[in-house]
């Protein structure tokens, strides 16, 4: 029975994490994610693309640019992989690419906020200097040691995207709105978090729906337990019916509109907007409040319709939905399962073992935080009061900046779905850089916290990059000797 029981906890836990995590954050972030993912496909030209961050592309441009481009997204990794997938597919290097993918969910202008303001100041700026420093040196070496598959890709999507001219002017808004639509959803500022209007809707029984919501996935946000809302729950149901209606109208779009699509993209639409309203149930019915994150949200989508049916050809449009759609059937599964697995694991870890493994600023101390920012993995934004209350359970600020800068990278969900883009050996390679340099993040902050004094350590950090560096160095010398002979062969 004790074995039943058990096995009914870590069901529900993971059934309770996936619930909590569809409701509660793919909607505003992850679903214009894919969208952006298929308008960089379908609408930016491979030489807009590899001009800055392609693999002949001027290091001292492409990667601090990577690393640029991510720094405005205020998105985790569930979020970021689609984007990765969109700039990867249309021609850009895996330095680049993989610099793009770390920096973003690691040090994002609102997560540095955020950090500095709940735990520090000093550790924000340790996680910036340090995921800056080592998310640039990750790119570098995934691009070395993936050289000769660099090459390949490069020619695959010179194959894939020959012939493309200049990228349209109405397909550039275009996306730059889709890039707005995603920081209206995204970004925490009293502008968009305020709200400007209300009403109260007259639907009896809200407050004991909302109750058997949360009996059923429990809130406790010390714990980052997020539970369901009643707008969660709503917000499920919306998501099954667009996958409903994608696979009717999404699936052969090649082959005509149908209206299925429109009926797709009408619920996307609408799902959008009801993820951007305030909603508090109670005896008396549904109060909704009007936000300024669905104004935002609701000209961004005015704007777009407009552009679909006034400036983009027909072309682009079928384009655009299909390579959006593709990506959703490529990633979307697979985080699915991520995230039920991860839920299943929570249930397994408990937050009271992160004194006796991380405790002190150790090899061991620091592996931990990275570990529990693989197996307790929360979305963006929620990592950085779970990192205090670990603080408060005894973790040393070393693993603790270790976890902070694994957490949003290392997810299981984005490792399987990094997996699918650029295949095991290079995502497993990617894992084992980040889990290494989290580490050493950690052991650096933590022996500065302990009272190393800073010369010392950036004497230490320099001493590394020189290393790194010089190594890096005679590898690419000796692969361009490789194809320099091969060449003349």
């Amino acid at each position: 029975m004790n074995i039943l029981s058990f096995l009914t906890d870590l069901l529900n836990g993971g059934l309770g994490n996936l619930a909590a995590y569809l409701a509660a954050h793919v909607l505003l972030c992850l679903v214009p994610a894919f969208y952006i993912a298929g308008a960089m496909t379908a609408l930016i030209p491979k030489e807009s693309v590899t001009r800055f961050l392609g693999r002949n592309a001027p290091k001292w441009v492409a990667y601090p640019g990577a690393a640029l481009a991510g720094s405005v997204l205020a998105v985790c990794s569930c979020t970021i992989v689609p984007l990765f997938a969109g700039i990867y597919k249309k021609g850009a290097g895996i330095g680049p690419a993989i610099t793009f993918l770390f920096f973003a969910p690691a040090a994002n202008i609102l997560a540095l906020v955020y950090t500095g303001g709940v735990i520090g100041m000093d550790l924000a700026f340790a996680r910036l200097f340090l995921s800056l420093t080592f998310g640039i040196g990750i790119g570098m070496i995934m691009a070395l040691i993936f050289s000769r598959e660099d090459l390949a890709h490069d020619k695959a999507t010179d194959d894939m995207f020959a012939g493309q001219g200049k990228m349209r002017r109405a397909a550039l808004v275009f996306l730059l709105i889709l890039v707005a639509l995603l920081l209206a959803g995204t970004f925490k500022v009293g502008l968009l978090t305020n709200s400007y209007a209300d009403i109260t809707l007259p639907i009896l029984g809200m407050d004991r729906f909302q109750d058997a919501l949360y009996n059923l996935v429990p809130y406790d946000a010390d714990k980052g337990q997020e539970g369901i809302t009643a707008q969660g729950a709503i917000l499920i149901g919306l998501l099954v019916l667009i996958g409903l209606a994608s696979w009717k109208g999404l699936d052969k779009i090649h082959e005509g509109f149908t209206a299925w699509t429109w009926i797709a993209m009408s619920l996307v639409g609408l799902t959008l907007l009801t993820a951007a309203v305030g909603m508090s149930p109670h005896a008396g019915g549904l109060d909704v409040q009007f936000t300024g994150r669905f104004f935002g949200v609701l000209i961004a989508i005015g704007a777009l319709i407009w552009l679909m049916f006034k400036r983009l050809t027909e072309d682009e449009l079928r384009d655009w939905l299909w390579e959006s759609w593709r990506f959703v059937k490529q990633i979307f599964p697979l985080l699915v399962g991520g995230v039920f697995v991860v839920g299943v694991i929570r249930v397994i870890i408990q937050p009271e073992w992160i004194q006796t493994l991380a405790g002190s600023n150790t090899v061991l101390g620091n592996l931990a935080g990275v570990l529990f920012g693989v197996f307790m993995y929360f979305p963006t934004l929620v990592e950085v009061p779970i990192a205090n209350m670990f603080l408060s359970l005894g973790m040393h600020r070393g693993p603790l900046l270790a976890y902070l800068m694994a957490d949003p990278e290392l997810s299981l969900q984005s490792i399987l779905m990094i997996s699918v883009i650029i295949g095991r050996l290079k995502a497993w390679t990617y894992v084992g850089w980040v889990a290494l340099f989290s580490t050493l993040a950690g052991l650096i902050y933590g022996a500065w916290v302990d009272g190393t004094s800073l010369g010392l350590l950036a004497l230490y950090l320099a001493a590394l990059i020189a290393v790194l560096g010089a190594a890096l160095r005679l590898v690419s010398r000796k692969q361009q000797k490789e194809m320099s002979v091969a060449a003349t062969d």
